[in-house]
């Protein structure tokens, strides 16, 4: 999955190496490394996985579609091919200065219409972390749907272990971008 993906407010493209500082320095920020940091993998080496993630994984830089192109977030799609079980994942991570502006709706936005539309999945998966409620806001906004609470889910920055929540979204529940706008 490769290629410019174009949002109302954002574009969405393919990460690069010279990505590597700005990802780093979203991460690094408290607000953002609250539910990104992973307890026993340095900083730099998740910038170096989303730089060259998986197969089946593709990250891209979130910009602002404007004339600079400032990179305000990450956002990763896991494809599941296996036919039994085909579906898509999202995760995102957008840096504090640029939240709450529906930059992030719109990344989210954009990507799971893609996934549904060009990639041809039916249904999008997205797992915050059970105490992080404005993700779960966020995401129901759009269309997500809880599935279900994941007990000690993933290892904090603290390294003990938190709750997830598996939600998802089927093609048919995405909140059309006029109605994200109206709101």
């Amino acid at each position: 999955m490769t290629g410019l993906i174009t949002g109302s407010r954002v574009r969405l493209r393919p990460a690069a190496a010279p990505d590597a500082a700005r990802f780093e320095e979203i991460l690094s920020h408290p607000e953002v490394a609250r539910w990104w940091a992973d307890a026993e993998e340095p900083v730099a080496a998740q910038v170096s996985y989303l730089l060259d993630p998986d197969e089946g994984t593709t990250t891209y830089a979130i910009e602002l579609d404007d004339v600079d192109g400032t990179v305000v977030g990450i956002e990763l799609a896991f494809e599941e091919a296996d036919p039994q079980y085909r579906h898509a994942g999202i995760d995102i991570a957008v840096h504090p200065d640029f939240q709450g502006r529906g930059l992030g709706s719109d990344a989210i936005r954009t990507l799971a219409e893609h996934l549904f539309t060009v990639r041809g999945h039916h249904r999008v998966v997205i797992d915050p972390a059970a105490d992080n409620e404005s993700a779960i806001k966020l995401y129901q906004s759009l269309g997500f749907q809880p599935v279900g609470r994941m007990r000690s889910y993933e290892r904090g920055p603290d390294g003990s272990w938190h709750d997830g929540l598996l939600m998802d979204l089927l093609a048919d529940d995405l909140v059309p971008a006029a109605a994200l706008t109206a709101s």
